[in-house]
């Protein structure tokens, strides 16, 4: 009796062997299919001999900030934003977390858009891959950025003049009623900052005049070196105070607000500012570009945690992006920077972006985070109101849109700014044009403090006011007399025309937003 129970267990897990084997069978014929679509090529061929590689784990569910337009106070909607975000992420990433945790795995979760960045091999990723919550698996690719080279050596002396291009878009005649951007908090995204620079350090929101306290006013997103470059970096990593390891950052943050006896080189030197770092030596990658807008929405204190110690009420009214993610670096093919872009100007947080400088071909604005519906795209100008040859041009074309693009121009070329260890130097590209339009939103601010968080409404008086300027080159369907155009957008800002739409009957507060909205949309949450 004993034995025939014996044999009749074995017959039986003979059996249910039969049924599972070609079951497993079956998994690893299917298992590359269902990874692998979820899998960028880049990152399986980069781990196929065995190497690790760091990615991006995008979870498949991602948060609704539908009901963030409704919300008209600027901290107010920074805060529903900021913990409607974290909730998601927090709750979602939980499983994936422990996993990494328990497999030793070096990790950094965010929640601008709800992913974790990771370092392993291909085990790992398709493991990853291959789960119902993980919607894909990206490779976080770095790359140097082209940037500026000096044009030509900076004089010695100034006597107080102000510089041509700030004339120009008559920031000075808006200084005049009064306004200098105070009461606005205008952030940048670059190569650092260098803070104590004599035209910056007065309007970092750091320093008090007597002693600097960095907590909510820095963040540095660059946690290691750039794995292809491998020279040590300047300001180190994790720097605690703001640092500037090009110069670049420190040249656009002098254009919004620098200000000296001697130097008025910036638009709004009455506002002030905060920064972030997002390459290093100008290796940049999409993980740190997302890292300091994450920081922008709702900052946190050096060494904080952004999920629990964020204070969107320290947030900017206006981001600076001076930069531009290629496709190398995998940004074209992928929708994370549009989804994070989507969410800070959620955030009701202007992001301005320069268009780039791969002109004077038509569609040459190619590129994330320009391409964007959601970015403010500027292009360069020169002194005499022509477009720079450099200046990247539209339609958006990349990603099939055929998207108007740039928005708005602003002066580019050939920039006195302030600049890396207490320096001035003389800079061209669209990344010097970006920081004028920035600079103008922390004016506006300033003249009407309820703009702030409007983004609608910020974009619509800028590009309404702007100095109309047209094009034969005939990008995209554009005519000769087009406005808007896919070489100026709608023109070169104009600081006065501006400030005077403010006082415009069609341009009140909450009119404007009853029209853009509806008025039955329009909440007063105070």
């Amino acid at each position: 009796m004993k034995q025939s129970s014996t044999r009749l267990l074995i017959v039986l897990l003979v059996g249910l062997v039969s049924i599972i084997l070609p079951a497993a069978g079956r998994s690893s014929a299917q298992g590359p299919s269902i990874w692998g679509s979820k899998t960028d090529e880049s990152l399986l061929a980069a781990t196929a001999a065995g190497s690790p590689a760091e990615f991006l784990i995008v979870l498949d569910e991602q948060a609704d900030l539908d009901a963030a337009t409704l919300v008209l106070e600027k901290s107010a909607r920074g805060r529903l934003v900021y913990e409607t975000l974290t909730a998601v992420a927090a709750r979602s990433q939980a499983p994936l977390r422990a996993l990494l945790d328990a497999r030793g795995v070096a990790y950094r979760p965010y929640w601008v858009h709800n992913m974790i960045w990771a370092r392993g091999d291909r085990e790992l990723i398709q493991t990853l891959a291959a789960r119902p919550d993980v919607a894909h698996v990206y490779a976080n690719t770095w790359q140097r950025a082209q940037l500026p080279v000096r044009s030509q050596p900076p004089p010695d002396e100034r006597d107080g003049t102000i510089e041509w291009n700030i004339e120009l878009v008559n920031a000075p005649a808006v200084w005049a009623q009064g306004f200098t951007g105070q009461g606005a908090v205008i952030g940048g995204q670059d190569t650092g900052y260098d803070w104590q620079h004599p035209a910056l350090k007065q309007q970092y929101r750091g320093w008090n005049g007597t002693t600097a306290d960095h907590d909510y006013n820095w963040h540095d997103a660059i946690h290691q070196e750039d794995p292809a470059d491998g020279s040590p970096n300047p300001c180190g990593l994790d720097a605690p105070a703001p640092c500037d390891d090009s110069g670049h950052g420190t040249h656009t943050m002098g254009t919004m607000v620098g200000e000296t006896n001697d130097m008025r080189i910036g638009m709004a030197p009455g506002a002030q500012w905060i920064g972030c770092r997002n390459m290093e030596s100008n290796w940049g990658s999409p993980v740190t570009y997302a890292e300091c807008y994450e920081w922008f929405i709702a900052p946190y204190p050096i060494g904080g945690d952004s999920f629990t110690d964020g204070n969107p009420a320290k947030a900017p009214h206006v981001i600076n992006n001076s930069w531009s993610c290629p496709e190398i670096e995998g940004c074209t093919t992928l929708d994370i920077l549009r989804d994070v872009v989507e969410a800070v100007t959620a955030a009701g947080i202007v992001t301005v972006h320069s268009a780039a400088n791969s002109g004077p071909s038509c569609g040459s604005i190619d590129t994330p985070p320009a391409v964007y519906d959601a970015s403010f795209t500027v292009g360069a100008t020169t002194s005499y109101d022509d477009i720079a040859t450099f200046s990247s041009r539209g339609p958006v074309t990349a990603d099939g849109s055929g998207r108007l693009k740039p928005d708005i121009v602003a002066p580019g070329q050939s920039v006195l700014s302030s600049y890396a260890n207490g320096q001035y130097a003389y800079l061209s590209g669209t990344s010097m044009a970006a920081p004028h339009v920035a600079g103008l939103v922390g004016l506006l601010i300033s003249a009407d403090p309820r703009l702030a968080g409007n983004v609608v409404q910020l974009e619509s008086i800028i590009t309404q006011s702007a100095l109309h300027l047209t094009s034969a080159q005939g990008c995209g369907a554009d005519s000769p007399t087009s406005i808007p155009n896919n070489v100026y957008g709608w023109g070169r800002i104009d600081a006065l025309a501006a400030f005077n739409l403010l006082d415009r009957p069609e341009f009140p507060y909450r009119k404007w937003l009853s029209i853009i909205m509806g008025p039955e949309n329009v909440v007063n949450d105070n």
